[in-house]
């Protein structure tokens, strides 16, 4: 199965996870419930890092716990750990197999954390090394860019916030995914469109804010490994910090705007790129303003709410990354110095 397949397959492998009939994710609810932990610390690398981005924003919100990005190296390579036993310590990761996050859990674990593997692999070290372990069960994945594992992933991160919020609504908004991932697959042709206009492009800015900063960085990262473009992901606060200087003259922007707050808040910038600076952009949104200023717009769903956006937002941004790719007459299923499964210290 190639990459191209995987990113199709969505809508199943999420159809199966919501249908778990071992509610695994119920299990760690519980659990993260009878313990009362203050607070996250997460440790995971490349597109789950991605994902763990997602939980930061989704779990501070809905579930008021701070989430810390762990720094690995503290465990494996100095061994000079921070104290996080009183944390739910996470770690993610599509193999399991990278021994610097499992050092981590292996530290939390002997410093009495409760302790939670999110991983397609539930015989991975990763998770012996865990108490809880959740199986994203997205199925083998052989293309080396993570597609339906990091999708997956997300999923798992939403389930598991409306369970520990025991929120009814999120999880009808969840069973609604396959249906939404089959309507983010129909823009294909679009996205197609645009990757071939795009395939001299070598370099762009990709922004999103709150919920979608974690897709801005995830569509970055597809687009460095596939297509070679050097692909700078930022919040849209932090582009205007010092990095706007870039933007001008036909320079590339794609943006993850879902309606509402951030819409509101990106908008006047995003209109002073196109107007004033002759900006490339390509929009993912559901904000008619945004759509409309944008010279490839990529609708979302209407009543899509922000905080579940990322996970169909993703769709069109991969299949715009695979497009790319072979737009540019590279190889989608063999890039450049990459192997499926990578193992840090």
């Amino acid at each position: 199965m190639g990459l191209r397949e995987e990113i199709l397959e969505q809508p199943a492998a999420v159809a199966r996870l919501l249908a778990d009939p071992d509610d695994q994710v119920a299990r760690a609810a519980r659990r993260v419930a009878d313990r009362a932990v203050p607070m996250v610390f997460l440790a995971a690398r490349g597109s789950s890092d991605n994902a763990g981005l997602y939980a930061k924003y989704l779990w501070g919100a809905f579930n008021r716990l701070p989430v810390a990005l762990a720094a690995p190296s503290l465990f494996s390579v100095y061994s000079m750990p921070p104290a996080i036993g009183n944390a739910l310590v996470v770690a993610i990761s599509q193999s399991g197999q990278s021994p610097d996050i499992v050092s981590v859990m292996r530290e939390g674990r002997r410093q009495g954390a409760l302790t939670l593997a999110i991983t397609n692999d539930p015989a991975s070290p990763l998770a012996a090394a865990a108490e809880l372990v959740i199986d994203t069960m997205a199925g083998p994945e052989r293309a080396v860019a993570a597609t339906k594992t990091y999708t997956t992933q997300l999923v798992t991160v939403a389930m598991l916030s409306a369970a520990m919020a025991g929120s009814a609504e999120r999880r009808a908004w969840l069973g609604r995914l396959p249906s939404l991932l089959e309507d983010a697959l129909a823009l294909d042709a679009t996205v197609r469109g645009a990757a071939v206009r795009h395939r001299s492009m070598d370099r762009c800015a990709v922004l999103g804010r709150g919920f979608n900063y974690a897709t801005a960085f995830e569509w970055a990262l597809k687009l460095k490994e596939l297509a070679r473009v050097v692909a700078e992901p930022y919040s849209v606060a932090d582009f205007e910090h010092g990095p706007v200087a870039l933007a001008r003259n036909g320079f590339p922007v794609f943006a993850v705007i879902p309606a509402g707050p951030i819409a509101a808040s990106v908008m006047p910038l995003l209109t002073r790129l196109v107007q004033e600076r002759r900006i490339e952009l390509l929009a993912i949104s559901n904000d008619a303003g945004a759509l409309a200023l944008a010279d490839t717009p990529v609708p979302l769903p209407d009543d899509l709410p922000d905080w579940l956006s990322p996970i169909p937002a993703i769709v069109p941004a991969q299949l715009f990354c695979y497009h790319l790719t072979r737009a540019k007459g590279l190889d989608t299923e063999d890039p450049a110095g990459l192997s499926k499964v990578t193992r840090t210290v």
